[in-house]
């Protein structure tokens, strides 16, 4: 009992014990929160007082900054002003200041000078047209900015004319000529009529300027040097073309002076032309004589009436025209080219098309009349010159991407001259041109050395014949159908002129012969296959003829 007591009591003590040390704990936590309390309150009133003067002093310093800041603009305002002032006081004594760095003019090295002068003196119209139109002072800076744009204009004029010269043909053919012999690939910008960086800079800087002011005449001065310059370059190259070739009319006489770069443009211009010729030549003489049994030679032209020599187009003169097309080409390009550098990019289209349209007018007008010729040849019924046009458009073809307008001003008379060849036939004249003794009609053979040619020209020909009946198959079926149709009219035309024979036996035989003429050139020529894919029974109507001719014949 007494040991559970004793237990009891030191419980007791150990409670108390940790309760007081609990209240001291309290006690002391109680005076830190009041010692606390004291700091907040300090603090408090510390920032009270500070924030109250803060506002004091800001009612005492934001007038004194407010009228500094009034004070600092006032200040930027004069400045501002004076300068203005400045210039504007300069505005009226500037004509006097310039007038003499502008009469004389601006060279190569003071070319970015004169036009900070020239800026200058714009100003200062500019301000006298809009705060004193009336004053004596806007007449002399607009007298000396029009004496500068003047100038200006002149200089740029001079050195455009001066870097714009025709080119030689010896350097065009170079150009143009694909010979081993003949290569452009070192021809220099300057021979081939180009304008050096230095020019062209010039230019550029000066054409600028004069736009931004307005001037657009200097668009006109570039756009005719730059087409004199081509057209000159593109005459003088059919001049000495034409005076290497064997054709003169009476209106095509050569006006190129023969000096010795010409003597040697004109052997280079002979050297690639006969060439060209002479295989054209052969190859046509061989294609006759293996479809047609006939030879070409001088005797008809020998004999031939001097209109028709005249008209007579060759592979010379085909070559001739083809070369100047070319030689158009090339030059376009480099106009486009030096364009680029001189004129803004806005104005190109228009300036280019005024540059090259002399040019192009040239080489249609040229299309255009051997077009004619080949016309007049036809109505002679002299078909060997619509084998010259087909072999140009064959070639123009190939530049069509390039040269859209020359090509549509040939396709159209080509095509009308096929037609024409037809027409030709309905229209010869009954018993003309008949031989006596019934052989083959000399129409016939004229035929037979066109169509026989056709073939190497089947693409050509399915852009030519691009209307019905023709159109709407392929490049060979456009050709079968036409010399189907030519075959039938000659067939009729040969019918009629039969009719003039008296003799019946002489009939039968012209007719006989001329059938068989047909036939056999055709099947020489694999024309006959050709003809075939859209007339079946050709050959089976030529047989049935020839059998009629032969039972006519032994009739008589």
């Amino acid at each position: 009992m007494k040991q559970e007591n004793a237990d009891s009591n030191e419980r007791k003590f150990e409670i108390e014990d940790k309760l007081q040390k609990e209240i001291n704990k309290l006690k002391i936590i109680k005076e830190n929160v009041n010692r606390s309390n004291q700091i907040t309150n300090g603090m408090v009133n510390i920032l009270s007082s500070f924030e109250h003067r803060l506002a004091k002093l800001e009612e005492t310093i934001l007038p004194v900054y407010n009228e500094t800041g009034n004070l600092q603009r006032t200040q930027q305002n004069i400045e501002k002003t004076l300068v203005s002032l400045e210039v504007v006081i300069g505005y009226y004594s500037l004509a006097e200041e310039v007038d003499s760095t502008i009469r004389a003019g601006p060279s190569p090295a003071s070319l970015d000078e004169y036009i900070l002068v020239m800026n200058r003196v714009r100003q200062a119209l500019n301000y006298f047209e809009k705060n004193n139109p009336s004053s004596v002072e806007l007449e002399n800076v607009s007298s000396c900015f029009n004496i500068g744009v003047e100038i200006l204009c002149r200089e740029f004029k001079e050195i455009l004319l001066k870097h714009s010269r025709s080119i030689p043909p010896i350097t065009l053919l170079d150009m143009v000529a694909t010979d081993d012999e003949v290569s452009g690939d070192d021809v220099s910008v300057s021979s081939a009529g180009g304008i050096g960086e230095t020019a062209s800079s010039e230019l550029a800087t000066i054409c600028n300027w004069l736009l931004a002011q307005g001037n657009n005449t200097i668009l006109d001065v570039y756009c005719r040097a730059r087409s004199d310059a081509m057209l000159k370059s593109i005459k003088h190259l059919v001049d000495q073309a034409r005076s290497n070739s064997g054709h003169h009319s009476p209106n095509m006489r050569p006006k190129f002076k023969h000096d010795t770069t010409g003597r040697s443009a004109s052997k280079r211009v002979k050297a690639v032309l006969e060439k060209k010729a002479n295989k054209m030549l052969l190859k046509a003489s061989q294609t006759l004589e293996n479809s047609t049994g006939l030879t070409l030679g001088g005797r008809k032209t020998a004999g031939m009436h001097l209109e028709a020599r005249e008209d007579m187009l060759d592979e010379q003169e085909m070559d001739s025209y083809l070369m100047c097309v070319i030689a158009v080409q090339k030059l376009m390009s480099i106009e486009r080219n030096q364009m680029a550098n001189i004129v803004p990019a806005a104005h190109h289209n228009k300036v280019f098309q005024s540059i090259v349209q002399d040019s192009i007018d040239l080489i249609v007008h040229d299309g255009e009349s051997i077009a004619t010729r080949a016309k007049r040849c036809i109505g002679r019924h002299e078909f060997g010159s619509i084998l010259v046009i087909l072999a140009i458009l064959k070639n123009l073809q190939a530049l069509k991407p390039d040269f859209e307008k020359t090509v549509e001003g040939c396709d159209y008379s080509a095509g009308k001259g096929l037609e024409e060849v037809v027409e030709s036939l309905r229209g010869d004249p009954t018993g003309s041109g008949l031989p006596k003794d019934g052989t083959v009609a000399e129409i016939t053979s004229n035929i037979l050395v066109l169509v026989s040619h056709l073939s190497d020209h089947k693409e050509t020909l399915a852009t030519v014949l691009c209307k019905p009946p023709y159109s709407g198959g392929q490049p060979g079926q456009a050709l079968a159908i036409y010399i189907k149709k030519v075959l039938s009219q000659l067939n009729c035309t040969l019918m009629s002129k039969s009719e003039a024979y008296s003799e019946p036996g002489v009939k039968a035989i012209f007719r006989l012969n001329n059938c068989h003429h047909v036939l056999k050139a055709l099947q020489r020529s694999s024309l006959l296959a050709l003809v075939s894919t859209c007339e079946p029974d050709c050959h089976q109507t030529y047989l049935d003829m020839i059998n009629q001719h032969k039972k006519a014949y032994q009739l008589r």
